[in-house]
């Protein structure tokens, strides 16, 4: 599963889902002077209201939470194999 992570002044959001035009939105309030976005919640809840304005840094980032359960197992299996650094103990 894909999670969308917004970071506005050093503070993350995760998002589900499309932020198309959640992207949109901050974009028209930075380019008003000045505006608040709600950003909805990962799961339930009324969101947030963030106040965006000119020279704000804010970050758009993707972030895979699911991952392939089989690449994991792999993954250990194969660490465990190699970490032979105390057999001589």
């Amino acid at each position: 599963m894909i999670v969308n992570r917004l970071t506005v002044d050093g503070k993350d959001y995760f998002l589900p889902g499309s932020v198309t035009e959640l992207r949109e939105k901050i974009k028209a309030a930075i380019q008003a002077g000045g505006d608040y976005v709600n950003i909805p919640p990962l799961h339930s809840g009324p969101g947030i209201d963030i106040l965006f304005s000119p020279g704000m840094p804010v970050v758009w980032s993707q972030i895979d939470v699911g991952g392939d359960p089989d690449a994991e197992a792999d993954e250990v299996s194969q660490s465990s194999i190699d970490d032979d650094t105390f057999d001589g103990l």
